[in-house]
């Protein structure tokens, strides 16, 4: 594959698979703790990678400032981001506003990028970041009545979003000359590293090895943890940060169409009128 195809392909590609992570959730969700989940998740992903690293014969940083750079970005990436969200759903927060909260990110990084990166926002992106998220509410909004907003909740998925919306910024800034096999395993060390203590302290370790959890465990290592995180880190390489959040706004309809068809789950016409916006929103923020 060319690498002018494969960049033009990777966008949707990204949102396809990024979708699918709200899936997983679900499918994880009544055998296992999500903090021992994403441990476990993690450990594999760094010894898959490491071994794709060693057949590739990639060297691995010497200096310690690359090795910190990438374990910072997996723990605000990874660790954190993963960690609430997973944290907030299982505690009470109804997935319609986790999945509302994750999509204030673009907005979040609209306003960063600028003063920490020196990205000039344009108007006509600005636009795009408003309608996007316009269009996310809307999908979400008919799951917002599905139950009560735990404060404590509430709070530890803002911090999960503000975190991958640093360790974004922060991936941009320092991880442009690592290859990104090697990034990608030193951020699971990084995710797994800060997991562990918190999974030592919050839960008991509980996992039900049933064949719904093999199967998401093992998407969530090869398709979630290396092949989406895989084109994130392409993608960020590659653009702004802002353009790249924006693709976000398309999670929502997305992992919405796959509920549908998966679980059955309805779409009511202000749903799909937000995908249309969702998906317009992310046109004309690219387009600028």
């Amino acid at each position: 594959m060319s690498p002018s195809l494969f960049a033009r392909i990777a966008p949707p590609l990204f949102v396809l698979i990024w979708a699918t992570g709200f899936i997983v959730a679900r499918l994880v969700a009544p055998h296992a703790e999500p903090l021992t989940f994403l441990f476990v998740r993690y450990i594999l992903a760094t010894l898959v990678l490491a071994a794709i690293v060693a057949a590739a014969r990639v060297s691995w940083p010497r200096r310690w400032s690359d090795w910190r750079n990438s374990l910072i970005a997996g723990v605000l990436l990874h660790g954190f981001y993963l960690g609430g969200v997973f944290w907030a759903v299982k505690h009470g927060l109804p997935a319609g506003i986790s999945a509302l909260v994750a999509g204030l990110q673009p907005l979040a990084t609209g306003l960063l990028a600028g003063p920490l990166l020196g990205e000039r926002v344009s108007p006509g992106r600005w636009a795009g970041i408003g309608i996007g998220f316009m269009g996310a509410a809307l999908v979400v909004a008919p799951k917002l009545g599905d139950g009560g907003v735990p404060p404590l909740a509430l709070f530890v998925c803002v911090l999960g979003m503000l975190s991958i919306t640093f360790g974004t910024i922060w991936q941009k800034r320092t991880g442009s000359n690592l290859d990104l096999r090697v990034n990608a395993t030193i951020q699971y060390i990084g995710a797994a590293i800060v997991t562990l203590p918190l999974m030592l302290l919050l839960e008991e370790g509980h996992m039900d090895f049933t064949l719904p959890l093999l199967g998401a465990l093992a998407w969530a290592v090869f398709g979630l943890s290396i092949g989406a995180i895989g084109l994130l880190l392409f993608l960020i390489r590659q653009g702004a940060v802002v353009g790249v959040a924006t693709l976000l706004y398309l999670v929502p309809p997305v992992a919405a169409l796959m509920a549908f068809a998966l679980f059955g789950e309805t779409l009511t016409l202000i749903q799909l009128a937000g995908m249309a916006l969702a998906a317009l929103g992310v046109a004309v923020a690219s387009r600028s």
